[in-house]
């Protein structure tokens, strides 16, 4: 078994990748952290869990654009992820659900 050879350049480059990508990569990981406790603290399984905060982190990654779009600091990433990861996706879904219903009334109503 060869051994890693040592470029200082790589590792240069990741650490600078992570440093840029760091308030992402928090929030990420504290938004699966708090659903996949918030689900098992409410008597859920490991697969509720899992799926839980694997879509929590999912879209955190995806709303994490949007401080930038409104011109909020980067800061703010960590708030982001928590507030995500303690709602759950199936109350943000309720939500944008309710919000649809008032801005786009139906034909029929």
């Amino acid at each position: 078994m060869s051994n890693m050879p040592d470029k200082p350049d790589t590792w240069a480059l990741v650490l600078a990748w992570l440093s840029q990508h760091a308030p992402l990569l928090y929030a990420a990981a504290l938004s699966f952290a708090i659903s996949a406790l918030r689900i098992i603290y409410g008597g859920g399984t490991r697969r509720q869990a899992a799926l839980e905060a694997l879509l929590c982190t999912l879209f955190t990654a995806g709303a994490f654009p949007l401080l930038e779009y409104f011109g909020l600091p980067q800061n703010l990433a960590a708030a982001l992820g928590g507030g995500i990861g303690f709602i759950g996706v199936k109350k943000i879904s309720d939500l944008a659900d309710r919000f649809a219903d008032f801005k786009l009334p139906t034909r029929n109503g």
